[in-house]
């Protein structure tokens, strides 16, 4: 697992790079009103639940391979109730900053699932062509 840890940490933050290469482009063209100050915790936000939900994926693929597709949807569902709560949160304690949060959540919620599923399924395939090696 360590192995394919590592290698997801560095393909997570490589991806993460690239895409804050956009976020500071429009941070410095963009009027302010079109950007939220939260930007840059975003990037770390989306970051740290991304390594945080594959690490359960992984120790889960060990234990139980079989029921990796179970719990890779039952992560997923709670991963998005837990981000639409904080998008709630957000709206209700800065209503000024709102529309560029959720605007900004949205599109890096986009790419960061995006990026996931990608990686988890190739994980799945693995796990699969070690059951049928067995």
């Amino acid at each position: 697992m360590g192995h394919q840890y590592i290698s997801f940490l560095k393909k997570l933050t490589i991806f993460s790079l690239l895409l804050a290469i956009p976020g500071v482009i429009a941070a410095y063209t963009l009027p302010q009103e079109y950007i939220t100050p939260t930007l840059p915790f975003l990037y770390l936000f989306f970051y740290s639940a991304t390594t945080v939900v594959h690490y359960l994926l992984l120790k889960i693929s060990e234990k139980k391979p079989t029921q990796f597709t179970n719990y890779f949807m039952l992560l997923t569902f709670g991963k998005l109730i837990f981000y639409l709560t904080i998008i709630l949160a957000f709206i209700i304690l800065f209503p000024d900053d709102a529309k560029p949060f959720v605007v900004s959540f949205l599109i890096l919620y986009l790419f960061y699932t995006v990026f996931e599923v990608v990686l988890s399924l190739k994980l799945a395939g693995q796990e699969k062509a070690v059951e049928k090696d067995q």
